[in-house]
């Protein structure tokens, strides 16, 4: 028998995927991992083993996720179209990294996920296969098989007694991770339609909310967030407390119509309370310890990491390159930053770094002043000159 490993979340779609393999043909190794989704995993567990799983494989990959893939889009300033701060797109290489490792420990030939025909993810695991391993066969159930509907899916499921949960249907698509939330479909697909309160999942609840203005402090090491409020912190902590704190203030929402990769235009909203506040502290305290001319040509690679990390492109040699460059920008990326969150926003209100290019003394328009405004004369003679008629 064929063994084929599934990427398995624990949903409708995922679980009745594994009755449908199996009655392919499959051995269904059932793959989930926890990248801090907020799902309790047992009664998911449960759910594959009923649905026909021959085994279910468990991994937490909530520190690796951190490191290994928040971190540098972190120091690459990685944001896709100016808003979404990348979430999902960025745990897709990593499942799918990890999918193919398990495909090589359980000895199975193929793998397989529960991404629909028209979504992004679909790009992101199947290229990061093909890139790690393009032997493995790759099977996309829900653009294969028979069911045309959401109800045709339940029926299946009530036929062979998978275990789901009918009674509590939600009209939204939510995907969660400890860098925020996705959500889409529902009301969200009319674009003129204003987001109903229920479709929040962290910042739910702040329209209600007047709460004080509060400063936190962050300490950054070489482009890394380490430290909050004075104290050393480690990364899931610290991201941990931003969420917290940011949804309570409703910081990080957004409501966007995106360019997906497939060629259609999406409407979602998003949720990332940390990783908001992180990029505007990352961002400023860059601006104050690198020169005008590596920031402004880091801001075009920012542009085209948050590009690569979209279109599923995170195992290429580009992305690996941008890498060696954003590394070499970041040595002097230590300091302090103070951010002030209010309902809403958060914006920086001082920062510190013992590398840091700005000089009282050259800014100032007081008595200590030390900028020789003779010399802006010939500057600026010199700057017109191809100008001049």
């Amino acid at each position: 028998m064929k063994k084929v490993v599934l990427a398995y979340s624990g949903g409708l779609d995922t679980s009745v995927a594994i009755k449908w393999l199996k009655d392919r043909g499959y051995g269904v190794v059932a793959f989930m991992v926890d990248v801090g989704q907020e799902k309790t995993t047992g009664a998911a567990v449960k759910r594959a083993k009923i649905a026909g799983a021959s085994k279910v494989v468990v991994r937490d990959l909530k520190k690796r996720f951190v490191t290994d893939y928040i971190w540098p889009a972190l120091k690459a300033n990685a944001v896709y179209e100016g808003r979404y701060t990348l979430a999902t797109a960025l745990s897709r290489p990593l499942i799918a990294d990890e999918q193919v490792r398990v495909a090589h420990e359980e000895k199975a030939t193929a793998v397989a996920h529960g991404c629909t025909g028209k979504g992004n993810d679909q790009v992101r695991f199947e290229v990061t296969i093909q890139a790690l391993d393009s032997s493995l066969e790759i099977i996309a159930p829900l653009r294969e098989w028979e069911f045309k509907s959401r109800d045709e899916e339940i029926d299946y499921a009530l036929k062979h007694r998978i275990p789901i949960d009918i009674t509590k249907k939600s009209p939204y698509s939510i995907d969660k991770n400890i860098w925020g939330v996705s959500v889409e479909a529902g009301a969200l697909e009319d674009p003129n339609f204003e987001p109903p309160l229920d479709s929040f999942q962290w910042t739910r609840g702040a329209e209600h909310r007047n709460p004080k203005e509060k400063v936190v402090q962050i300490e950054f090491r070489e482009g890394v967030p380490v430290g909050l409020n004075g104290k050393k912190t480690e990364p899931l902590k610290l991201i941990g407390e931003l969420n917290r704190l940011g949804a309570f203030y409703g910081i990080g929402r957004m409501d966007m119509i995106e360019n997906r990769l497939v060629g259609i235009k999406s409407r979602e909203t998003y949720e990332a309370p940390a990783a908001t506040i992180l990029l505007q502290a990352h961002r400023d305290l860059e601006s104050l310890v690198l020169d005008r001319e590596t920031l402004h040509f880091k801001e075009g690679i920012s542009h085209k990491y948050a590009e690569l990390v979209y279109y599923g492109l995170w195992f290429t040699p580009l992305r690996k390159a941008l890498d060696v460059f954003i590394q070499e920008t970041q040595k002097k990326v230590t300091g302090t930053v103070r951010v002030k969150l209010r309902k809403y926003t958060a914006h920086v209100v001082g920062r510190v770094s013992p590398y840091s290019l700005y000089k009282e003394s050259l800014a100032t328009y007081g008595a200590k002043d030390k900028f020789d405004h003779k010399l802006a004369k010939g500057f600026i003679d010199l700057w017109a000159l191809p100008y001049r008629k």
